[in-house]
């Protein structure tokens, strides 16, 4: 079975192996790149699940927003509260962790059909459109699968974390040489 979002086989895409039971199975025992890698590897997935998260969240505001206009608690219409309601500060206070990422998502033009085909027979470019039901329905369908990609995240900053740790420890430990890594970036 191939994976919606690369074509991949199932357990050969990137995220099977960072979230692997057994990925960080004998951590202080591999070499210092290899954790290296793996936390480089963990870093990419979690700046793609992140951007997959960002395009899934700004959908769910576009059909609440939608919902509320219709409820009668927002007046305006969709398309002059769209800067608004895809606004950063439109959803409260930052909740993540405060990680600076210096990655591009690796998988854009991927992650954004496969959330176009989440709910391919509702068309977002004309929700005004659409019968009640059938935004409710893809609203949930929206926030379940924020729901998924947030988890996945939240597992892959643990394993990002714990190899942070492991890399970490060597250097406090003397296991590894500060000297020698400020060699090998210049």
């Amino acid at each position: 079975m191939a994976d919606d979002t690369t074509g991949q086989p199932a357990g050969n895409r990137r995220i099977d192996r960072v979230l692997s039971a057994d990925y960080l199975k004998g951590l202080s025992a591999r070499s210092l790149e290899e954790v290296r890698a793996m936390r480089a590897d963990a870093e990419q997935e979690e700046v793609d699940l992140s951007y997959l998260r960002r395009l899934l969240q700004g959908r769910v505001d576009i059909l609440r927003a939608e919902l509320a206009r219709r409820a009668g608690t927002s007046t305006s219409s969709l398309v002059e509260d769209l800067p608004k309601i895809l606004a950063d500060d439109g959803r409260g206070g930052a909740r993540g962790m405060g990680r600076h990422a210096a990655l591009e998502p690796s998988r854009a033009d991927a992650h954004r059909r496969y959330v176009e085909a989440l709910v391919a027979d509702v068309e977002l470019s004309d929700v005004a459109a659409l019968p009640v039901e059938e935004l409710e329905r893809a609203l949930g369908l929206f926030e379940r699968e924020e729901r998924d990609v947030s988890d996945q995240r939240r597992r892959v900053q643990q394993v990002m974390d714990a190899c942070t740790a492991e890399i970490a420890r060597r250097y406090r430990d003397g296991e590894a040489d500060v000297s020698q890594l400020l060699r090998e970036r210049s």
